[in-house]
């Protein structure tokens, strides 16, 4: 009996020194800057309450670097993080990361959806039916890297893409060094309710509206394809729940 008393604690004792399993680590950059309501820089709104809810459900540790848009990109392309959010489709970042879907990108597993507006200076005649742009005296500026620039290359427009924020390319409009502005929604909403909204003007017809994502870095994806499907399967479920629903609803998202 003493034997078997002995061997059961010797047992327990083993098992309690052994490390308890690992939980996957993963890390994600975003950009350095507010996007309202998806997220702040101090790790704040709708896109990290829905990567929470994924981690809590997959047992993940997210990890996140708050670094400029487009050394975000670099350094998910290099493999020195494991991907990056919130980043709309572009056939050319494929070459950066993996979108959920393979070759191209599954619209259901979007973190969420926004839209580019136009801005242009109170008075100005600049316009945006939906197809083509009138009364343009200058370039459209829009922030470096965001995908936009495609949309208004394609309208054979003269660009500007030297501003790294929001308000940096609004006060180059106010200035008149720009004679539009191509801007997220949720930027644009942000700026007309702040000081320079009294200068300025968002036109009705929204430029394009996407979907954004999570991508993942191709090390990643080859390495642990598994945990990168559950991760975007959770991201759809997650989004899809009523808790996030709910939270979505606090903030004035509609669908």
């Amino acid at each position: 009996m003493l034997d078997r008393i002995v061997r059961y604690s010797t047992c327990m004792l083993l098992a309690l020194s052994l490390p308890a399993s690992a939980r996957d680590s993963v890390t994600l950059c975003y950009e350095a800057q507010d996007v309202l309501p998806w997220r702040t820089e101090q790790g704040g709104g709708l896109n990290f309450a829905l990567l929470k809810m994924v981690g809590q459900r997959l047992d993940i540790d997210f990890q996140f670097q708050s670094i400029p848009w487009k050394r975000c990109l670099a350094q998910l392309k290099a493999n020195a993080v494991d991907g990056a959010f919130a980043v709309s489709y572009k056939a050319d970042r494929r070459e950066i990361g993996e979108y959920p879907g393979g070759n191209g990108a599954d619209a259901g597993k979007r973190m969420h959806t926004d839209t580019y507006v136009l801005l242009r200076r109170k008075g100005s005649k600049v316009a945006w039916d939906g197809q083509h742009f009138s009364q343009l005296d200058g370039a459209v500026g829009f922030q470096l890297g965001y995908s936009v620039g495609d949309v208004l290359r394609a309208q054979n427009v003269e660009v500007d893409e030297g501003s790294q924020r929001a308000v940096e390319l609004a006060r180059k409009l106010i200035a008149g060094r720009v004679a539009a502005a191509a801007m997220g929604g949720s930027d644009a909403a942000g700026l007309m309710r702040g000081p320079l909204g009294a200068q300025l003007e968002q036109l009705p017809i929204p430029l394009i509206q996407k979907p954004y994502f999570l991508i993942l870095s191709h090390a990643l994806v080859a390495s642990r394809p598994q945990l990168a499907e559950r991760i975007w399967n959770e991201i759809e479920k997650s989004r899809n729940s009523p808790a996030y629903r709910k939270l979505e609803q606090a903030q004035g998202v509609r669908h």
